[in-house]
């Protein structure tokens, strides 16, 4: 790479030197504002709602460059799902397999009790059932590379979970057909579950009106799962009455924190990852060593110099731009309390101790701990779900799992024994909200009609079922 196309240097930022709207700045991202994606987003919407299919076509050849794509080309057949192990490279094959074990062996481990009741007073259980979604959407995104992982980490919670009819929802390449590793994916984790995998070729806002609206060929659902495009979070946004637009995963965003023990080249080499994914995404290296700081920002160059030209571009136009670089801080507890204001997505602590600084972490999606802990690893076999919350969410929001694809019913059962405690009680906060009817159902009027039952007595064990 020659000086007349190097790509624009890091920017630097000290801490000590922002006034306190620039220091705000740096928690931006590219998510926050969605004006102008949300009015093109309401018009492809709304085609999808009125014309079914005939927009998915439509927009699939003007917006996906899929000339040839027709009705038929929606769904995914079977057969090519059976049929792509065998057009795929088999060293990524056997990736897939790893990966995808490790998934598995994760959220089984992850898995909640499918039955439980606790005995809260003598003779008065609560408790919760667990049970799968009867079917879920999960989106995969292709615009900027294709993303076999992602259909992993979207799928298999499902499966594990005991979802009966999974709907993947992914943009057709040019050709009008799925990415073959996508396909392979499938098939190989076709024995985790008893679900169903259906693979429909629907991308951006489309593809979430699709599963919130149905089609003639593309199933209604309930919940859609996985991250997306900007045009993605748009129709999420716009149809939130209509569909749970599940884990809040946008542009992708990472923070790398050095504390001065790991080198800077290293640093630099893990603050490309996530930056890479697109020129949306976000990036910040957040260390309280000058040297460190140096270092990276020095490494870049060559790093760059062995990439792909289009990660390039992406990577060096967030980390130049308003949603990365290289930041400076005083101390551990500047750093601890930006990483918590920001909340990213992807945190990694490049320390030879990374422990020590766990405890003052409140608010990732992830935290990835020392050297060896690189975010590829999370993203790809660690097993540990990689769909994780962005823009900030991860104050409130959690990690995809096994629970997104579940819903829990309260459960309760009172002996005989232990209704006259809890109805002397509830007959009392009921007449001082005012209900006359709640009231008298737990009042000694109840009491001639249950004689003679006496019933069950002891509930049965918690449980958990696949």
């Amino acid at each position: 790479m020659n000086a007349s196309n190097s790509p624009p240097a890091p920017r630097r930022l000290n801490w000590v030197d922002l006034p306190p709207e620039e220091r705000f700045a740096l928690l931006r991202r590219t998510e926050s504002d969605l004006s102008e994606y949300l009015a093109k987003a309401e018009q492809i919407i709304q085609a999808v709602r009125e014309e079914g299919d005939s927009a998915l076509v439509r927009f699939a050849q003007e917006l996906d460059k899929a000339d040839s794509f027709t009705r038929d080309s929606i769904r995914v057949s079977d057969e090519q799902i059976t049929a792509a192990p065998d057009r795929l490279d088999e060293e990524v094959r056997e990736a897939i397999a790893f990966a995808s074990e490790s998934i598995r062996r994760f959220h089984k481990d992850q898995l909640p009790e499918s039955f439980w009741l606790h005995e809260i007073r003598q003779g008065a259980f609560a408790g919760e059932r667990t049970s799968p979604l009867e079917q879920v959407a999960c989106y995969v995104p292709r615009g900027k590379g294709a993303f076999p992982s992602v259909f992993l980490m979207t799928v298999i919670p499902a499966l594990v979970a005991g979802v009966k009819r999974i709907v993947v929802l992914t943009p057709p390449g040019a050709d009008g057909t799925c990415d073959t590793a996508t396909l392979a994916a499938a098939n190989a984790i076709a024995a985790f579950g008893t679900g169903a995998i259906e693979i429909y070729l629907v991308g951006g806002a489309q593809a979430v009106a699709a599963v919130a609206h149905g089609t003639e060929t593309v199933p209604k659902c309930p919940r859609i799962l996985g991250p997306g495009s900007p045009w993605v979070a748009a129709a999420r946004r716009l149809l939130a009455d209509k569909i749970d637009p599940g884990v809040p995963a946008g542009p992708s965003e990472a923070i790398v924190f050095a504390d001065g023990s790991v080198g800077g080249e290293l640093a630099a080499m893990d603050l490309l990852v996530e930056a890479e994914h697109g020129a949306d995404s976000s990036a910040y290296l957040v260390t309280t060593d000058t040297a460190v700081a140096n270092a990276a920002a020095n490494a870049l160059p060559k790093l760059w110099a062995e990439m792909d030209a289009n990660r390039v571009a992406f990577s060096s136009a967030v980390l130049s731009g308003k949603q990365g670089g290289i930041l400076l801080v005083p101390d551990a507890e500047t750093a601890y309390q930006f990483i918590n204001d920001y909340a990213p997505e992807h945190l990694e602590i490049l320390s030879t101790d990374p422990f020590k600084h766990l405890d003052f972490i409140r608010n990732a999606g992830e935290i990835l701990l020392g050297a060896h802990t690189p975010v590829p690893l999370g993203n790809f076999v660690l097993g540990a779900n990689a769909i994780l919350p962005t823009g900030a969410k991860a104050q409130y929001a959690s990690p995809l799992s096994v629970f997104d694809y579940m819903k829990r019913t309260s459960v309760g059962f009172v002996t005989k024994q232990g209704y006259p405690a809890l109805a002397k009680h509830a007959e009392r906060l009921a007449r001082y909200e005012g209900f006359s009817a709640h009231a008298r159902a737990v009042s000694d009027a109840r009491l001639p009609l249950l004689e003679g039952l006496d019933g069950v007595e002891t509930p049965p064990p918690s449980r958990n079922e696949p």
